[in-house]
């Protein structure tokens, strides 16, 4: 079993910043790939950002890439999302989750889930 707990979220001005932390806690989590993915009111879960156990390999959604980083300290079980010039469209519940490997991330597979982040950007 794994644990994730997400923070870091709230509101923001358009432009603005925020960084979401994802704490794992349980059965070796530092060895999963993990990611970020967030859910809009009326649409679909989608996939944001993923990194790989090791942090070495990154992959971002096109609405993501440039704006967004994703990074992890494994030291502390914890994946970051930094995310800059925040629009209106970024606003949704903001989940991370655990999977086998990046790839299987970005096909939205994760293993394991939190519970999930407000974000919203508005003036």
């Amino acid at each position: 079993q794994v644990q994730l707990v997400e923070s870091g979220g709230g509101l923001v001005q358009p432009g603005g910043s925020l960084r979401l932390s994802c704490a794992a806690s349980g059965r070796a989590a530092r060895n999963n790939a993990m990611g970020w993915f967030r859910q809009a009111p009326g649409k679909e879960r989608e996939f944001v950002a993923a990194t790989s156990s090791t942090g070495n390999t990154n992959s971002y959604s096109a609405s993501a890439q440039d704006r967004f980083t994703i990074s992890r300290d494994n030291a502390e079980d914890t994946v970051y999302l930094q995310m800059n010039r925040l629009k209106p469209a970024d606003t949704a519940v903001y989940y991370c989750a655990t999977g086998g490997s990046v790839w299987v991330l970005e096909l939205g597979r994760g293993d394991y889930w939190g519970q999930g982040t407000q974000v919203t950007v508005s003036s």
